[in-house]
């Protein structure tokens, strides 16, 4: 589930096609970034889900659920349709068949928009009950000393306030002040709490129900007593908890009818490296057969595309930033991205045939250094670890994947993949494709690693030839531009790097015939 691409014959065909997916995001009203939008429509999920669940879990989801779960359950969806009879044998599996999918900035949307509204209630709530305190009037008419004397932590009224932004916060901070100083509301609070203390008592069940009916009728009465607008506890929905960051794991376990554990590895961008290498873990150890991993990640929201510019990485020129060129920033995208993978002599016995390469081993590490610089030291241990475990010595790596993202970290990363890896190495960058996915974008990249391999094509990237940036090319020249070229013979490697430092390095090789 990615920018233009709604399931994985359309990413395949646009990969082929060496154009970016990218498009202008307009979330403020017209602006100059481009982003990654992904492609999708829950409505064609509709008939799996009518096949095996009550009719009304289409409207459930699609009301209480915010894209990113979406996104996943989509994902999933499609990855059992590619290996008919995978269904029932994760749900045969019990216990050994396990989720593990992660998320990057979450569900934004949901909290944005409930922090919006919570907002919003609080500032009608706070006017409400202070409007009504009489002690705003015995304020007003006190000289400036004895006002200090009486209401020493008082705010300043809005109107002295000159600045029309700031005159907003002293309105709000104006109301807060005085609401929390009145009679009435602390009154209204008495009886509120009078209500919900109501209890339980005798056969829980039938009494639960009785109590419930009588909660509500005194608080319709309590409404019409005092006229109140709604509270802000009230303005808040439930989807606030009902899309924490374990939710599209959840999600996928729920409907997919799979009972071993199931959670969020949340990983920044090496997000599905990391599950990738908690899943191999967990099937060496011989813990599960199955594993199903996976990132998701919201679609471009305004506060994610601010954040990004406010961290000074992300393009805002309306131009394609492409991956080791201008070093202008990248660019914010959303989707997901899910994976099946499994014990090779179980899978087979069953008659399930692997796809791309064999991911052998996944190698992690933290820079512990600075929050979004990349170091040399961090990205280096994970690529030693990935070799060491993988038995794949640095001079057998044909291709590699970058983590690239059109900032000046490229140089760095280039220099840090030359450190260990020849200079015969095909690289590939791909985020001037589809933009940076916080948590999918590295599995995004491992999947066209893969299909490449399974074509025998490393499929093009966004930038040409030309536009290489002089001095990455003194670094090293072999890269995968616009144009495909024949898939080089040996393992691949691909690296991710994470705010805060999160390293993961993927090494894979062809399948063994």
């Amino acid at each position: 589930m990615a920018p233009r691409s709604p399931n994985i014959q359309a990413f395949e065909r646009n990969l082929a096609a060496a154009e970016s997916w990218l498009s202008p995001f307009n979330g403020y009203g017209p602006d100059n970034f481009l982003v990654g939008r992904p492609e999708f429509s829950f409505e064609e999920y509709r008939g799996w889900l009518a096949e095996r669940f009550p009719p009304n879990r289409f409207k459930q989801l699609q009301e209480k659920m915010d894209l990113p779960p979406l996104y996943a359950v989509g994902a999933f969806i499609q990855a059992l349709a590619q290996n008919p009879g995978i269904e029932e044998e994760l749900h045969r599996l019990g216990t050994a068949a396990h989720v593990y999918v992660g998320t990057g900035l979450g569900n934004i949307d949901t909290i944005g928009g409930e922090a919006v509204r919570l907002a919003k209630a609080q500032s009608r709530w706070d006017r409400f009950w202070a409007e009504r305190n009489p002690e705003i009037a015995a304020w007003r008419a006190r000289v400036p000393e004895e006002r200090i004397a009486v209401w020493p932590d008082a705010p300043v009224p809005p109107e002295t306030v000159a600045n029309p932004e700031d005159r907003r916060e002293a309105e709000d901070a104006w109301w807060h002040y005085w609401a929390g100083r009145s009679a009435d509301l602390g009154a209204y609070l008495r009886e509120l709490a009078a209500i919900e203390g109501l209890a339980v008592e005798g056969e829980v069940e039938a009494a639960k129900m009785s109590v419930l009916k009588e909660k509500q009728r005194r608080l319709v009465q309590l409404q019409k007593t005092w006229g109140f607008p709604t509270p802000p506890w009230q303005a808040v929905s439930a989807n606030l908890v009902w899309n924490i960051q374990n939710t599209p794991a959840a999600q996928i376990s729920m409907l997919g009818r799979i009972t071993g554990l199931a959670f969020a590895p949340v990983a920044a961008c090496s997000t599905f490296g990391v599950s990738l290498k908690l899943a191999i873990d967990t099937i060496q150890r011989g813990e599960a057969k199955a594993v199903v991993v996976g990132a998701t990640d919201p679609p471009p929201h305004p506060l994610s595309v601010g954040a990004f510019y406010a961290a000074r990485v992300i393009s805002s020129d309306a131009a394609v930033s492409k991956p080791l060129t201008e070093m202008r920033g990248t660019h914010v995208a959303g989707g997901s991205v899910v994976w099946i993978v499994g014990d090779l002599e179980h899978m087979q016995g069953l008659g399930f045939k692997p796809l791309g390469m064999e991911p052998l081993a996944v190698g992690v590490s933290s820079d512990a250094g600075h929050i979004i610089t990349p170091s040399t030291e961090g990205p280096t241990a994970a690529m030693e670890q990935a070799f060491a475990a993988s038995g794949v010595a640095p001079e057998e790596i044909g291709t590699w994947d970058l983590h690239a993202t059109a900032t000046p970290g490229d140089f760095k990363e280039v220099a840090t993949m030359r450190a260990l890896v020849p200079g015969s190495v095909l690289v590939t960058a791909r985020k001037g494709t589809f933009g940076h996915g916080m948590s999918a974008g590295g599995g995004w990249e491992l999947t066209a690693q893969y299909l490449g391999y399974e074509r025998g094509t490393v499929l093009p990237t966004s930038t040409a030839r030309r536009e290489l940036n002089a001095h990455i090319a003194q670094v090293h020249d072999l890269f995968a531009f616009d144009e495909p070229c024949g898939f080089p013979a040996g393992a691949a490697g691909k690296l991710s790097m994470g705010i805060g430092g999160i390293n993961a390095c993927v090494i894979s090789r062809p399948w063994k015939s």
